[in-house]
C-alpha cells in the first residue's frame, strides 16, 4: 500500500532528525547536524534492503516515490539554509564536519552505485561503428 512507503519514509525522517540532533549536542552545537541527509541514507538504504529481500511491493514504492519527488527536495532546501547558518555560528567543528560529510559522500558514490575504476574501459578500446554500406 502506498502509505506504508509514506510511513517508511517518516520514520526514516523521524529517525535521521533525532539522530542530527543526538550528534549536534555531542559536538556541543545547537544544531541538528545532517538530520536530513542521515534520513535520505535510512531511506536509500531500507529501501535497498527491502527490495532484495521481495518485501517492498510496487504500491509502497511508489508511496515513496511520490514523496521524493515533492517533498523531500523542499525539506533538503530549508535544512540545508538552517545548517549552514547553524555551521558558521557553531564554529570549525561543524563546518569540518560538514566538509568531512561531503567529501566522504563523494567518496562513496562508486561504492554506492557498484562501479569501479577498472571497469570502465578506455576510449580506445570500444567497438567503433561501422559505416553504413549503402546498400
Amino acid at each position: 500500500m502506498v502509505i506504508y512507503g509514506v510511513a517508511l519514509l517518516a520514520g526514516c525522517m523521524l529517525a535521521g532528525l533525532i539522530i542530527g540532533d543526538v550528534l549536534g549536542q555531542l559536538l556541543g552545537i545547537d544544531a541538528n547536524l545532517g538530520g536530513v541527509g542521515i534520513a535520505m541514507l535510512l531511506l536509500i538504504f531500507l529501501t535497498g534492503y527491502l527490495k532484495d529481500r521481495g518485501k517492498l511491493p510496487e504500491a509502497t514504492e511508489s508511496g515513496i516515490n511520490f514523496w521524493n519527488a515533492m517533498y523531500i527536495p523542499i525539506v533538503v532546501a530549508m535544512a540545508a539554509s538552517q545548517n549552514v547558518a547553524a555551521a558558521f555560528s557553531g564554529g570549525l567543528v561543524a563546518i569540518l564536519a560538514g566538509t568531512l560529510a561531503v567529501v566522504l559522500g563523494l567518496a562513496l558514490v562508486p561504492v554506492l552505485t557498484g562501479k569501479k575504476v577498472d571497469d570502465a574501459a578506455p576510449l580506445d578500446a570500444r567497438p567503433q561503428s561501422q559505416p553504413p554500406t549503402g546498400r
